[in-house]
């Protein structure tokens, strides 16, 4: 890759801040980040140019030479006879592209193909939402006046009826009030007994025999239905009444954090020499920043064994040096007695160990395998890291994968360079998806 080309991938990677995380995981420095801020180095290289010196150098022409004489380049540093600098001593520089965990977690799902959906189990406090939910009392503000104007307009049109054809139905001869009131309700008109008594005494006593009878009424009078009648006169009124009133507030939301506790085991045994170590730490660093991304709450608990089992610092967990024997049983005894800190009940739980797949006799099967059913988790890893290939006695992950074959929460991977840390990131990752 030319100059140029270094110049301008460092330009894209300012615009776009985006890095090829991949790479970054595989090969990139992981140890200059925070817990809450992961740092991506990136090589800075200045394109050359020629400077003008504004020192006092004469002017066109002028200096001491003769004509014919040879034309002599100024000595410059690294040149024979001088003493100053030697080659490749002048580093590259750096600056870093600095991106939170979210956004980390955010971009290593889009580069593994990946859509995880955390799972908070605690509820920590209630807020308001939109206004959806309502009340029969409140300020005027609140009021939810097209629900009162829908009530009112029900009510309008539930006790509407045609008063012209009611009128003509007091005018057959022989009937009364009476009458006519029993004949409406029998026509489903909901019309009081108080408005046909007072429209009755409206109509002039020559008219009150105007039909022989309700036939005859009904061949001259057209009745009109109500949607007729207000697409031809419109509403004029529509009545609201205060029990129809409702004030709207604000729905009460769960906000439920999203809690995750994080369990990371690694074997510090005597076998386990500083390629082995450096798998660990490069397959579990990226692991963390990805979780502390996806949660809002976010613990990590370090253990350490060989023969036995320690809680460590994360700085420790990282650095500590190898030798002692092996039985990992001893981790997840501790592990389970650290875990009752974080009920499974309000706590999200991942326990992911690590190291070479060597362990003591029977360990596995009698003791590693009862515990990790034992331990409830959202997902259980083992990475298993063995850079030249299996050993010989190095079955451990082989023995858990076949405990575990049907299980849709256990997870087991085999680092043995780094270009094998995102394939077995994505095997833990994609087993938890797939277990959601």
């Amino acid at each position: 890759m030319g100059l140029r080309d270094d110049v301008e991938r460092y330009r894209e990677v300012g615009e776009n801040r985006r890095q090829d995380l991949s790479e970054f995981i595989q090969y990139g420095d992981l140890g200059q980040s925070r817990p809450d801020s992961v740092r991506v180095p990136i090589k800075i290289v200045d394109l050359p140019e020629f400077a003008y010196d504004q020192r006092d150098k004469g002017g066109v022409g002028q200096g001491d030479a003769e004509e014919g004489d040879p034309v002599e380049a100024e000595p410059q540093p690294g040149d024979d006879g001088d003493d100053d600098g030697d080659p490749g001593e002048e580093g590259v520089d750096h600056e870093y592209y600095e991106m939170d965990p979210e956004e980390f977690a955010q971009e290593l799902d889009e580069q593994l193909g990946l859509d995880l959906d955390p799972k908070g189990k605690k509820v920590i406090e209630e807020t308001e939402g939109d206004f959806t939910d309502i009340t029969r009392s409140g300020p005027t503000s609140t009021l939810d006046f097209e629900r009162l104007f829908k009530q009112g307009l029900k009510r309008k049109l539930a006790m509407d009826f045609d008063r012209d054809y009611v009128r003509e139905a007091l005018k057959i001869d022989g009937w009364g009030p009476a009458k006519v009131f029993e004949w409406a309700r029998g026509e489903n008109m909901p019309v009081s007994r108080a408005w046909i008594d007072e429209a009755y005494d409206e109509i002039p006593d020559g008219e009150k025999t105007t039909w022989a009878s309700l036939d005859e009424m009904e061949a001259n009078t057209e009745r009109v239905d109500t949607a007729q009648r207000i697409r031809r006169e419109g509403i004029e009124e529509v009545p609201f009444r205060r029990e129809d009133e409702r004030y709207r507030y604000p729905e009460i939301v769960e906000e439920r954090e999203k809690n995750v506790v994080v369990v990371n085991i690694r074997d510090v045994s005597g076998s386990m020499r500083q390629k082995k170590r450096e798998l660990v730490e490069r397959t579990f660093t990226p692991l963390d920043w990805y979780l502390q991304g996806k949660y809002d709450n976010a613990e990590f608990v370090y253990i350490a064994h060989d023969a036995d089992a320690w809680e460590v610092e994360r700085d420790e967990f990282f650095g500590i040096r190898s030798g002692g024997g092996t039985r990992i049983s001893s981790a997840y005894e501790l592990a389970a007695e650290l875990l009752e800190e974080y009920p499974w009940s309000e706590w999200n739980r991942y326990v992911f160990a690590a190291g070479d797949s060597e362990n003591s006799s029977n360990d596995t099967e009698e003791y590693v395998v009862p515990l990790m059913e034992q331990i409830p988790a959202n997902l259980h890893a083992y990475v298993e890291t063995q850079p030249s290939g299996n050993a010989i006695n190095a079955t451990h992950a082989e023995e858990v994968e076949r405990n575990f074959r049907d299980a849709n929460d256990v997870a087991v991977a085999y680092v043995s360079s780094p270009d094998d840390v995102v394939d077995a990131i994505y095997e833990i990752l994609s087993t938890e998806e797939e277990a959601q």
